[in-house]
């Protein structure tokens, strides 16, 4: 694990609010110079801690303005189910974020999709359809007042 110190962690939170942020600018805004901070962000690179950079979608704006959080309870609690459901999620588009998470449920998951009639779908013909599942729990976003997700 890499040894972060505080101005590692002031280009962390840089780099978190704005990915595009030039070098020149970055360096300026955590008080070193362009190139010690270009190294430093090389280094937080190669170690890992900055996995890679993305950009942040609109999903309204994109044609995906449905959210929903679901909560999936399995039937069988076995490494071959798990495995099982994790390969059909990780094909299904609409799946944006799938966790694995103690307590009543096996996984939660972030579902965006278009409007009503597609989650309906999703729900139905994609997510109930598989064999592992048990339980689905839907819950549906009204509105996100906040959200750092990048």
């Amino acid at each position: 694990m890499t040894e972060l110190d505080d101005i590692d962690h002031r280009i962390l939170r840089a780099l978190s609010d704005d990915g595009r942020i030039s070098n020149l600018d970055l360096a300026a805004r955590v008080g070193l110079s362009p190139s010690a901070c270009l190294r430093r962000v090389q280094a937080l690179e190669r170690s890992g801690v900055i996995r890679g950079y993305r950009a942040v979608i609109d999903p309204a704006a994109s044609g995906g303005g449905f959210l929903a959080y679901v909560l999936v309870g399995l039937s069988r609690h076995t490494r071959a189910e798990q495995r099982a459901f994790e390969a059909a999620i990780a094909t299904a588009p609409q799946v944006r974020e799938c966790h694995n998470v103690t307590g009543t449920f096996e996984y939660l998951l972030r579902i965006e999709v278009s409007d009503l009639a597609a989650y309906k779908h999703f729900h139905t013909e994609i997510l109930g359809a598989l064999p592992q599942v048990t339980t689905i729990t839907s819950y549906i976003v009204m509105g996100s007042p906040k959200d750092e997700r990048a």
